[in-house]
Formats: structure tokens, C-alpha cells, sequence
């Protein structure tokens, strides 16, 4: 099997950098690597190897991961801001500075997101579906359109006149509207007007056709329906817009009652100030001042869009309908281990520990497992972490059925996960009429560690079962994004799990782990201390590496550490999905580090860290460990996170020699690192195979979930030596 440059060749010659490594300048700025992260997704928009409307959903991506930045990050560097405050982060940039970076890097990728999308839509074209103007619409079209309006829309909308007695109304955050400048038929007599665009109806109407699929984004209709709306009245201006508002929530440190000051707090986040407002470039200048002047909007947080404002809801045009511009169909595996045992998760696990690499092998093993354990008479206890996890949750429904059955369930809720608050207060309500004791966790640290347990009893004793993951308890993001479920019976992890517990739920804090780290008790200082280990084996003349793969590493003392044991001599190489604050093969800092990303079909979410211990990678007595963790100053100091040692052999293997080793053999889907922090794409001679990490996973089982036939027909990059 082929395998990339990253994995088999010798460090790239290090680069000598201009500026003091000694100072700020051997960091990359957070906010700045996050945008080069979202040009790297908008760069899969306009690859030509990927399906046609899978590209559209990457543009999509694109611009809802922009906005969710704007609403968090630029929020919050622009109070800095306004508040004077000059204290610069660890690049040596001021909130002021980062923030004229962020505007014209921005600006740079709204621009470019619209010249993809012309591009997508003369493609999409050619294959029978065309996304219209109202200009483009045939005579025959109108006639149904306005049933459309008159039946499915125009008893949603609310047009709003605006004058005196009617002020300029409020818009809710990520408000999308229409402003009108009308002139009374009769007497001339001017009106402003605003049509809020309801969010309640698919942003794209179908136009029937003959032949092909067309659409007819929702704006355009309220365009040709406008008479309906304002009897009596031409239109003279107009133009679109939307906007965004501060989402960050704030809650009162001494809240007595924590979900009730969410849901005030949720209240708040609406009505957040405008941060940034997307507005028709062709707006006439009076309507453009009155919105600004009415939602207190300057200049610099304006930007006119030519073309399609709202790029995010392209989403709804990634169609099942059309599978030849798709990506290829994949179901997960189920563990050939499970099959073996008809089902039975726990049979499963007692035979050996086991790791699941999802979306490879499918997520209803984790689902199986507590609704397993919700119908078992022999289980007495579940005790589970809920950050994110879908509507309907399967996984809050077994939990229900448990304690409604007269298990004993926990359910530590995280109020505090972005976005997500609201559904959870929901979650946490309905378990708690179910009979299971809800807690919240701290109200200073989110609890972001992925664990469950589950208690049964086995004869005489009482028997853990935990699972550790890397993701959320989410089925539907699942599908698309890679993560690791650890399997185990093993006691010591056990107790581990059942100490973190009651740490989440009476703050009593554990004065010993087996295998396990918390943040924000002592995961930093094993991190930092594992590291150093790894130096003293390079300087003692013994094989010293180190792998690790994540999503972001911005920790100034995990860096700094990083770039002492890479000048000792340490071999690390790093897999980076989004926000990278190192710079790789500098001269006399860190040539001996190098950094890839992988932005590819799946979403690439999995923590996980690889320490040769004195041996080198791949080697049986390398330490590993898996982590719900990013080595970021929020997750190390402000959550509570879970770092797992890995003792299984199997397992271990598996995630040496087979995930790890993938990902650093990838060449298809891969992004190079440079010391400027810029990513630059993978290339490979014309003709010539490419190795995808995401095929390979998709096309080979993972070695712990193997039955009868066992792990010896496995495939594996690399081999284990001893």
C-alpha cells in the first residue's frame, strides 16, 4: 500500500524566520488560523473531485461556520474593543488589531464564497438544476408561484410599515429581511416599509419543470408578490439584508437557579448587538442609512453582498434526489464482535475491550448499549454526560425508560454548550419527570468530557461497564464526524468514570485516577509532563516521537513544551483539523515538528495522543491515550474534560498502527502547515494514487471489533514493534 511523504520521509529543511522566535511572534494568531481553517473548507467547494452538490454543501459550511465566528469570536474581540482594552493575546496582536485582520480577511472570503457559488450554479446548470431569478421566470410560472404565495406563505408574513407610529422593529439574531421604499399610487405620498423573511419556510421554492429542477430562492417571491403585501403602493428602492448579533451568553455567577437564569440568558442573546450586517450592494442610499442609523450599525460592520445573501441555506439544495452528485452511499459497520454475540453489548465487552472508530462503525452501538442497558433487569445504575445530542434523542429516551423502569440514572446536562442550551433545558425537564436525577455540573466549568456508565449487577458483584468518547452522544452528527467510543469492563477504569461522577455531581474532587486525567484538576500538567518525559528520552539517545491528532492547538504552555522537546530532539507530527497557534519546521524552534489538516468527506473530531516512550512510533510499549479534549486554554483550565490511557494491546494497535497511521499517510484530503501558518494542498504527480484515509476506513474494520474471524486479516499501515 502506498503511503504519503508525511508518514516515511525525513523532516522538511527548517526555515529560518525573520522575527524573534523568543517572543509573540512564535504564535499564530487564534482567530486568524481559525478563517485560514474555513478557506480550506470553501477550497472543497471548488474541488473537482468532490460530488457536485456536496461542494455546495461545503460553500454552505463555509458560510454558517463565518457566521457562528462573527456571533462568538468577533463579538467578543469588538466588546474588548469598545471597552479600550489593549491587552494583546499571545501573537502580540491587540483586540483592535485582530479585528482589523479578521474584517479584511473576511471581507476577502464573502467575496470569494460568492464567485464559488456563480461558479456551482453554471455547473449545476449544466446538470438540470437551476437556481432562478424572478427575471428568469417563463409567463407559465407565475401562476403557480402565486399560489404558492397565497397558500403556503402569505399567512406567515408580516410586512411592517415604518414611521412615527409604527418605529423600526425589532430583528431577532440572524434576521433576514426586505426593505421597501414604496410610493402611494394615488398622491405619491412615501412609505418605508420592512418585510422580515420568515425562517418557518424553506428558503428555496421548487418551480415545476419538464425537464430538470429548478428553484426560486423565497426573497424573490416576496418580490414578485409585493402588490398583495402593499395594496396600493409601487415600489420605488429596495434591497435585502440580514444580520448578526452578539450570541455569547452571559450568566450571573451567583445564580440561584441555573436553568431558569439560562433561559433569561437565552432571552438576551436575541437581543445581543448587531455585529455584523450583509446588506444588497445595489441598496439605495437612503434605505441603507436608515437601517444603519436604526440598528446602530457603523461602516466597518457592513458588507454589501452581490448576489445570494444567506449562503448557508444552500444546504437545502444538497439533494437526496440527485445520488449521481453525491458522494458514494456508505452504511457503518457493525462490529463483527456484537454480531458474534447477537446483539449483546455486554457479552461483547466482557470478552474484551473494545473501540469503535465512528462514523466507520455506526453509532447505534452506543445507543444499543444504554437502551440495552434500560431493559436489563440486571442493571441498577446509569450515569451519563450530555453536551450535545439531537432532538429526539434516542439516548434521553433509554435514559427515561430506565429511571421510569426504577434505575438509578444521572444525567450531568451541560446548560452551558453553545447553541445548544435551550435544547437541553428541554432534555433536562423531560428527565427529570421521567424520575432521574438531573445535575448541572459547575457553573465556572462547562463539562465537556464524553462518559457513561453503566451498573450491573453479576453474580455477587456489581460490575462497571464505561464508555469514554471523543464525541458527542449525538446520532446525527455522528454520521459525519469521526470520533472514538471506548468499550470497557475494566475496573479501574471503571472507578476512574465513577469518581469523575461524583466530582460532576457533589464536587468532590478525586484524590487518585488509574488511568484517566481531568481537566481542569491535572490534564494539563499530565499533558505537559508526558512531553517533557519525551524529551528526556530523546536527550538520553532513545527513540522519542510523539503523534497526536485534533482539532485545535492553541495552548501557550503545551506549545512552548512542544517546541522545547522538538529542539531536544522529538520527532512530532501532528494532525490539526482547524486552529493551529504552533509554527512548524521553524530553524532553532521547531524543526522537528510538522503539521497536517484533513478536510475531506468526514469532519475530523477525534483526540488522540501518541508518546513513544523510549521506543519510537509505532511500538507496543508506546503510551496512548484518547481525550474529549483540544490542547486549548479552555479545555485544559475551564472545562472538564476526560484524557484515557489506553492499556488494551489491541486497541492500542488499533489506534497506532491503523487510525494514526492513516491519517498521517493521507494525502488526498491534506493540508501542509507552513512556518508563516499558512496550509497549503497536498499535490501528488498526475495519475498517480493518492491515499485517502476516509476510503481506507470505510473499506477496512477496525481491529477491536473483530469476532471469530480476528485482527490478524486487518489491514495496517504500519507494523507494532516491541
Amino acid at each position: 500500500m502506498n503511503k504519503s511523504d508525511f508518514l516515511t520521509a525525513p523532516f522538511a529543511k527548517p526555515v529560518k524566520m525573520s522575527e524573534d522566535m523568543s517572543g509573540p511572534a512564535r504564535f499564530v494568531n487564534r482567530e486568524l488560523s481559525w478563517l485560514g481553517f474555513n478557506w480550506r473548507v470553501l477550497e472543497e467547494a471548488e474541488n473537482p473531485r468532490v460530488p457536485l452538490l456536496e461542494r455546495l454543501r461545503f460553500l454552505s459550511i463555509s458560510s454558517s461556520n463565518l457566521d457562528e465566528f462573527y456571533t462568538v469570536r468577533v463579538a467578543g474581540l469588538r466588546e474588548l474593543a469598545l471597552a479600550g482594552n489593549t491587552t494583546p493575546a499571545a501573537d502580540g496582536l491587540t483586540p483592535a488589531e485582530q479585528l482589523t485582520l479578521i474584517d479584511r480577511d473576511a471581507r476577502q472570503l464573502m467575496a470569494r464564497q460568492q464567485t464559488v457559488l456563480t461558479e456551482l450554479r453554471g455547473l449545476m446548470s449544466d446538470v438540470g438544476i437551476r437556481i432562478l431569478t424572478r427575471h428568469d421566470l417563463e409567463p407559465g410560472d407565475l401562476e403557480h408561484l402565486r399560489d404558492v404565495f397565497l397558500n403556503q406563505v402569505f399567512a406567515v408574513l408580516s410586512p411592517l410599515a415604518i414611521d412615527p407610529a409604527h418605529p423600526f422593529p425589532f430583528l431577532p439574531n440572524a434576521g433576514f429581511a426586505l426593505a421597501l421604499q414604496l410610493e402611494r399610487k394615488t398622491d405619491k405620498r412615501p412609505l418605508r416599509a420592512l418585510l422580515p423573511v420568515p425562517h418557518q419556510i424553506d428558503r428555496f421554492v421548487p418551480v415545476p419543470s419538464p425537464s430538470g429542477m429548478r428553484f426560486l430562492p423565497l426573497e424573490e417571491l416576496l418580490f414578485l408578490h409585493l402588490d398583495m403585501l402593499f395594496p396600493g403602493y409601487r415600489v420605488v428602492g429596495d434591497c435585502a439584508f440580514s444580520i448578526l448579533r452578539n450570541s455569547d451568553l452571559e450568566v450571573e455567577d451567583e445564580a440561584e437557579d441555573l436553568v431558569r437564569e439560562f433561559e433569561v440568558a437565552l432571552k438576551r442573546r436575541r437581543r445581543g448587538e448587531v455585529v455584523r450586517m450583509k446588506i444588497s450592494a445595489e441598496a439605495p442610499a437612503p434605505l441603507k442609512s436608515m437601517i444603519m442609523r436604526e440598528l446602530n450599525v457603523t461602516d466597518a460592520e457592513v458588507f454589501e453582498v452581490t448576489g445570494l445573501i444567506g449562503i448557508s441555506a444552500l444546504s437545502e439544495l444538497v439533494l437526496d434526489s440527485r445520488p449521481d452528485l453525491l458522494w458514494p452511499p456508505f452504511s457503518p459497520r457493525v462490529p463483527e464482535r456484537v454480531q458474534d454475540h447477537d446483539g449483546d453489548m455486554f457479552a461483547a465487552i466482557r470478552k474484551k475491550d473494545m473501540l469503535l472508530h465512528h462514523p466507520y462503525e455506526t453509532f447505534d452501538m452506543v445507543v444499543r448499549f444504554l437502551q440495552q442497558a434500560a431493559r436489563d433487569p440486571d442493571v441498577v445504575a446509569i450515569k451519563q454526560t450530555l453536551y450535545r445530542t439531537s432532538r429526539n434523542s434516542p439516548i434521553v429516551e433509554a435514559l427515561c425508560e430506565a429511571a421510569e423502569d426504577g434505575k438509578s440514572v444521572t444525567a450531568l446536562v451541560e446548560l452551558k454548550a453553545r447553541f445548544d442550551e435551550a435544547a437541553n433545558i428541554r432534555q433536562s425537564r423531560r428527565l427529570e419527570r421521567a424520575g432521574a436525577h438531573v445535575v448541572y455540573g459547575f457553573l465556572n466549568y462547562k463539562t465537556h468530557a464524553k462518559i457513561s456508565t453503566v451498573v450491573r449487577r453479576e453474580g455477587s458483584q456489581l460490575v462497571t461497564y464505561p464508555h469514554y468518547g471523543t464525541g458527542n452522544y449525538h446520532p446525527i452528527t455522528a454520521r459525519i464526524y469521526t470520533d472514538l467510543s471506548l468499550f470497557t469492563c475494566d475496573a479501574a477504569l471503571g472507578r476512574d468514570a465513577t469518581k469523575v461522577f461524583n466530582y460532576l455531581s457533589g464536587y468532590a474532587q478525586p484524590e487518585s485516577l488509574d488511568n484517566l486525567a481531568i481537566s481542569p484538576i491535572n490534564l494539563k500538567a499530565r499533558l505537559l509532563e508526558l512531553i517533557a518525559r519525551e524529551a528526556e528520552h530523546a536527550l538520553a539517545g532513545k527513540p522519542a516521537m510523539i503523534w497526536a491528532k485534533l482539532n485545535s492547538i492553541i495552548e501557550e504552555d503545551v506549545i512552548d513544551a512542544l517546541y522545547a522537546a522538538s529542539q531536544a530532539g522529538v520527532k512530532i507530527s501532528l494532525v490539526v483539523r482547524g486552529i493551529c497557534g504552533l509554527r512548524p519546521g521553524v530553524k532553532g524552534l521547531s524543526e522537528n515538528i510538522r503539521v497536517k489538516s484533513i478536510v475531506g468527506r468526514f469532519l475530523e473530531h477525534s483526540r488522540i495522543v501518541c508518546f513513544g516512550s523510549g521506543y519510537g512510533l509505532p511500538a507496543k510499549r508506546a503510551r496512548v491515550f484518547i481525550s474529549s479534549a483540544d490542547w486549548m486554554g479552555r479545555n485544559l483550565s475551564r472545562r472538564v474534560e476526560t484524557l484515557v490511557e489506553i492499556t488494551n494491546g489491541t486497541v492500542k494497535a488499533q489506534i497506532v498502527s491503523q487510525i494514526m497511521a492513516a491519517n498521517m499517510a493521507d494525502v488526498a484530503q491534506s493540508w501542509i502547515m507552513g512556518p508563516d501558518g499558512k496550509f497549503t494542498r497536498a499535490t501528488w504527480p498526475e495519475g498517480e494514487f493518492a491515499f485517502n484515509c476516509h476510503r481506507f476506513f470505510m473499506e477496512n474494520p477496525s481491529l477491536s471489533g473483530r469476532g471469530k474471524a480476528g485482527a490478524s486479516d486487518v489491514p495496517q499501515l504500519t507494523h507494532t514493534a516491541d
